[in-house]
């Protein structure tokens, strides 16, 4: 990787970046239609490293997005359906004696993969949900006292159910750290769901998805991302923001440190996709909420008032200063 003096990648770098956003937009957008942002903020999550936590209601296409981001990219995908009687050793992994050999051979989990995608995540029980944490923060398994490493690029892209409905664990707050991002699809528009119907209705559009990269071009990605420059008043305005949750009185848990290291891959992303080899103030406000809206626990005041975690992170950017001079 070349780069100069402070970092910032080189603009072969930069369109590189571009040239696959590009290519996995279009792909994607052909199965979720009428949801640019949505597709956009999920392209940004894997450029930066990290997972994405799909919620909504059911219908509205939170697997098909996970599978249409799994099958653009040419990688090992492994897709587990979550229910409450499965085990962390289906996710892990487990050791099985091999009576012919005489000896105990690991089988690979599910979680074995460069794209995996888990359907409705809380239904499994915190246990098994707990199985994850490991691979998500370390990108590797611990099982029976051995390691074993996770191949890269690896993200998890999980969907879920609001809370409310029938049969629903919620995540525990490590899980929910370990997510860089959380997104919701939404209803279409009328325009949309029209099309839908008659795009939809003969066969699915992921039957005639293919690969539009693969997993080493996102790798030099990801490395390319991580060189995009950050400078010290970003930096700081992003330590800002994280400080301020932890003492507003709207939250009873505010952002971690991992969720401001998050916040800053996610807005070094979206700066290459926008072109650019620096990181500017409005790549951080578009991608606040999504970053740490999850991840924060409301006040019993502000449960009250029936307000939600992403009115109070918009709160926090109305409160904290915007600095000048990023470059």
């Amino acid at each position: 990787m070349t780069t100069d003096t402070t970092g910032v990648g080189t603009t072969g770098e930069l369109e590189l970046v571009r040239k696959v956003a590009d290519q996995l937009f279009a792909a994607i957008t052909r199965v979720i239609e009428g949801k640019p942002d949505v597709v956009r903020t999920t392209i940004t999550v894997l450029f930066a490293g990290g997972h994405l936590l799909i919620e909504d209601v059911p219908g509205v296409g939170k697997t098909m997005l996970a599978k249409a981001l799994a099958r653009s990219i040419d990688a090992s995908v492994r897709r587990v359906q979550f229910t409450p009687d499965l085990l962390p050793s289906d996710i892990t992994g487990v050791s099985i004696f091999n009576q012919d050999a005489r000896r105990f051979e690991f089988r690979p989990g599910a979680i074995f993969a460069n794209v995996v995608v888990g359907d409705e995540i809380n239904r499994a029980s915190p246990k098994t949900q707990s199985a994850l944490l490991e691979s998500m923060e370390e990108r590797q398994v611990t099982v029976d006292g051995t390691t074993y490493p996770l191949q890269a690029p690896f993200i998890v892209m999980a969907t879920q159910n609001p809370i409310e409905m029938e049969g629903t664990y919620p995540l525990p707050e490590a899980q929910r750290d370990r997510f860089m991002a959380r997104i919701s699809i939404g209803y279409p528009s009328s325009r949309a769901e029209l099309t839908l119907l008659d795009s939809h209705s003969a066969r699915s559009p992921l039957d005639t998805l293919t690969a539009v990269t693969d997993a080493a071009t996102i790798n030099s990605v990801v490395e390319a991302v991580t060189q995009v420059h950050a400078s010290v008043a970003v930096r700081q305005y992003i330590v800002d923001l994280v400080t301020r949750s932890r003492s507003t009185t709207a939250l009873r848990l505010g952002a971690s440190p991992r969720a401001g290291l998050h916040l800053l891959r996610a807005a070094r992303a979206q700066a290459a996709l926008d072109g650019r080899d620096h990181v500017i103030p409005d790549d951080v406000q578009s991608l606040a909420v999504a970053v740490l809206a999850h991840r924060l626990m409301p006040s019993s005041e502000t449960q009250l008032a029936r307000r939600t975690t992403a009115e109070v992170v918009t709160d926090l950017l109305r409160q904290v200063p915007v600095p000048s001079g990023t470059r």
